[in-house]
């Protein structure tokens, strides 16, 4: 398709209505204004179901939200407690375990691919673990490194 603003789309729509009506084909529309034919026939359908209605630039909604402003706040403070005080094991939080969070508190339950969304609509951002253990003892590790490590490849040999 061609590029076209946003704003300009709805000039389009009455455009293709226009032309159909002087007996234009919806393949001869769509090459003319280097559109599709699938966009071009879905918008003489809307035009037939709708009426003028149908033409104009509207704003797209989506699904309404299920947690307003103050309920999101609300979650934040609830997870800068913990996890642990929420009852899970380990300080960890996980998309599954901030949607159970939710559930008890706002009786709301989201598909876990939408909390990473919602995580960073409030500014969270993915935590990436560790490749060292930050409790690890760098004696023991070295301990290990100089008596096992030998011991093993002996084992294997």
């Amino acid at each position: 398709m061609a590029n076209y603003k946003q704003s300009d789309y709805e000039a389009l729509r009455r455009r293709c209505v226009e032309l159909h009506e002087a007996g234009w084909k919806q393949a001869a529309i769509a090459q003319a204004f280097g559109l599709t034919q699938p966009w071009v026939s879905r918008t003489l359908k809307k035009y037939n179901q709708l009426g003028p209605m149908a033409l104009q630039e509207g704003k797209r909604t989506g699904a309404p939200t299920r947690l307003s402003a103050e309920q999101l706040h609300q979650l934040v403070a609830e997870l800068n407690k913990g996890a642990e005080h929420h009852g899970f094991n380990g300080a960890i939080w996980t998309r599954p375990r901030i949607n159970k969070v939710i559930k008890k508190l706002f009786g709301v339950s989201y598909d876990p691919s939408q909390i990473g969304r919602i995580l960073k609509k409030l500014g969270w951002s993915r935590q990436k673990p560790q490749r060292k253990a930050r409790q690890q003892d760098p004696r023991a590790v070295a301990q290990w490194q100089q008596e096992l490590i030998p011991t093993l490849k002996k084992s294997q040999g």
